[in-house]
């Protein structure tokens, strides 16, 4: 304290202290400047500044396609509408009447018309749905409910008779919708839905219900605020003058107007209520919805697999409830081949930031030399490398995948929708866990400043943490596609043809069973180890394995716990040979893509990948199953 001050003063700030402090509140408020250069802020030369050229042009025109044009047309659309752009900070309400107009105005200003291409061109959908995606993946998943979803339905469940009188309001959004599926109490399990529409002969309509609580719908998105339609999912109930009184048909889907179109209130019989707030994809509003005698026409009835009569007959081309059900699942695969897809998209933007920074940060190095790139750290590139690698090996895998399901969709060959099915099951699953994973390992990877809002990962993390659970739980689609694995290797044997996807198994069974293992042979010259054939034969020869050791303790553990005791007591055996399947197809699909367009360069690509999986390979000669 100066000789002049008094205890008073000292608990006085002086006019320097104020003076600073304003200032720096200022800051807050008014942004600095531009940084001008200066010798103290350059970037220091890195101690190893070795470059590697790449054709940016070429392989930016290869991995994005024939569809970058309207890619580009939707970046600079957002670009340009500063207004329509997410901010960190915001409110639950403010992000959900943002995502609207956000949807509005791709819509409707930037003259983006999605919907036709949901059956015409799946492949250009896609890739709409992953620049969408990239803006605000709130904004994705409104984008999906809208077209994929609530519009997907009445194209691929309905008739000419729902298309000619929905395309237009769908496409324009003057039609908002909701595709009411999963109820409080069953979600993965869509046969067990309780929500019921009895058919009345007399007034020539459905009665929407929902009999108890757990059969009120439940995450319904657009249902909290704007959705106007539903499609909703329920047990269709004829009334018949038998006994029973009535008779369940089974789920079918039925179009159910849910708000007013003029004053958007909720109709008579019709309850919302809204989910509020969630640990991510806070843009988008997910509510309840609950069905008191809600009267529907008999129209409504999306009725592509089944149908009504006026005096109250069921008809169908379809023999039996479960075929029934089966095509109907088979028709709504593209949400789950859309997530898949999305989730390469979220993963490519959360690798391209963490590379990007690893480069030009910069901590630490030699003994009186430059600090050096963090991305020269071996650590750094075990962490970022790997899945650099499988960005790429799943850009190529999905892709393949949209082009199978956009055959289905042409073609509508029954043995490629169960290929597609199975496939689109184990990708999404395999996809988005690894996607789940690795956006907290890149925001590990960028220390600190990854752990700041404005960088993204926080977002993307959240946002994406519930592509494990939609479209089917994770663990659930695996087991679909051990189950399709297992149903091959029976037919197999009984003589039936493998499909597509699967006809690898084929060889397997008859020759990689019979020869020494590849990776214990110890073959182990560099030119062996990275030869893609010995990799791809590894990871063959690994599913050959388990499906055949699982097949054998499936066998016998059900001649006393019965089927569904035996394939628990299985389960995480099945599970891994669902994965190491899944592993072989994507394994498969990167070499195919190298070899076919990089042939001059194939030698600087399958490095990355065997890097990202040569670890799996160790369990193969220590797997060995507890019979």
């Amino acid at each position: 304290m100066e000789p002049s001050q008094t205890v008073e003063d000292k608990s006085q700030p002086s006019v320097a202290t104020v003076t600073r402090r304003i200032q720096r509140l200022s800051l807050h408020l008014i942004p600095l400047p531009p940084l001008q250069c200066s010798p103290q802020l350059d970037m220091l030369t890195c101690a190893k500044a070795n470059k590697q050229e790449v054709d940016v042009a070429s392989l930016s025109s290869y991995m994005r396609g024939k569809h970058r044009e309207i890619q580009e047309k939707i970046f600079y659309f957002f670009n340009s509408r500063p207004d329509l752009q997410t901010p960190t900070e915001i409110s639950m309400k403010e992000h959900r009447e943002l995502c609207l107009r956000q949807l509005l105005g791709l819509v409707r200003e930037g003259k983006i018309k999605p919907f036709r291409y949901v059956v015409e061109d799946p492949a250009k959908y896609f890739a709409i749905s992953e620049a969408v995606g990239s803006i605000d993946i709130s904004l994705g998943i409104k984008f999906g409910v809208q077209y994929s979803l609530w519009g997907g339905s009445v194209l691929n469940l309905g008739t000419k008779k729902h298309r000619d009188k929905y395309f237009d309001g769908i496409d324009n959004l003057d039609y908002l919708g909701c595709f009411a599926m999963t109820e409080l109490h069953h979600g993965s399990n869509v046969q067990g839905l309780q929500t019921v529409a009895t058919f009345d002969p007399i007034t020539d309509e459905f009665i929407i219900d929902t009999p108890n609580d757990g059969a009120i719908k439940w995450w319904i998105g657009n249902a909290a605020v704007h959705g106007k339609f539903s499609t909703v999912f329920a047990r269709l109930v004829l009334p018949t003058h038998d006994s029973k009184g009535v008779s369940d048909m089974g789920v079918h889907a039925f179009i159910v107007p849910i708000r007013d179109l003029k004053t958007h209130q909720p109709l008579p019989g019709i309850e919302i209520n809204d989910c509020g707030h969630k640990i991510g994809l806070n843009g988008v509003d997910n509510g309840a919805l609950r069905f008191r005698s809600v009267r529907i026409p008999r129209d409504n009835l999306l009725n592509r697999f089944g149908d009504v009569t006026r005096d109250g007959k069921y008809t169908s081309s379809l023999p039996t409830i479960n075929k029934r059900f089966a095509a109907t699942l088979g028709e709504l695969v593209g949400g789950r081949v859309g997530l898949a897809h999305s989730s390469v998209g979220i993963l490519k933007i959360a690798v391209t930031i963490a590379v990007r920074y690893s480069l030009l940060r910069q901590q630490f190095g030699p003994p009186k030399q430059p600090e050096v790139s963090i991305l020269d750290y071996q650590s750094q590139q075990h962490k970022l490398m790997p899945m650099l690698a499988s960005t790429y090996a799943f850009h190529f895998a999905t892709q393949y995948l949209v082009e199978k399901y956009s055959e289905m969709k042409k073609t509508h060959d029954e043995q490629l929708v169960g290929d597609v099915h199975a496939l689109s099951a184990g990708l999404k699953s395999y996809v988005t866990s690894f996607t789940a994973k690795s956006l907290s390992t890149c925001r590990e990877a960028c220390g600190g400043h990854g752990y700041a809002a404005v960088n993204r990962f926080g977002t993307l993390r959240n946002d994406h943490d519930i592509f494990q659970t939609f479209e089917g739980d994770n663990t659930v689609l695996l087991q679909q596609v051990a189950a399709d694995l297992l149903k091959q290797y029976k037919d197999k044997f009984q003589g039936g043809a493998l499909s597509v996807t699967w006809n690898y198994l084929r060889e397997s069974m008859n020759t990689y069973l019979s020869q020494p293992n590849p990776v214990t042979a110890r073959w182990e010259s560099e030119d062996h180890l990275r030869d893609p054939k010995f990799q791809l034969d590894a990871f063959r020869y690994r599913t050959s394995r388990l499906l055949q050791s699982v097949a054998a303790r499936l066998q016998k553990h059900t001649k006393t716990l019965g089927s569904f005791g035996a394939w628990n007591r299985c389960l995480n055996h099945l599970l891994t040979l669902a994965e190491s399947h899944i592993e072989s197809v994507i394994l498969a699909k990167f070499i195919e893509a190298v070899q076919k367009y990089f042939l001059n360069s194939a030698t600087k690509f399958i490095p990355f990948l065997s890097t990202c999986h040569i670890y799996k390979f160790e369990f193969l000669n220590c797997f060995e199953c507890n019979f």
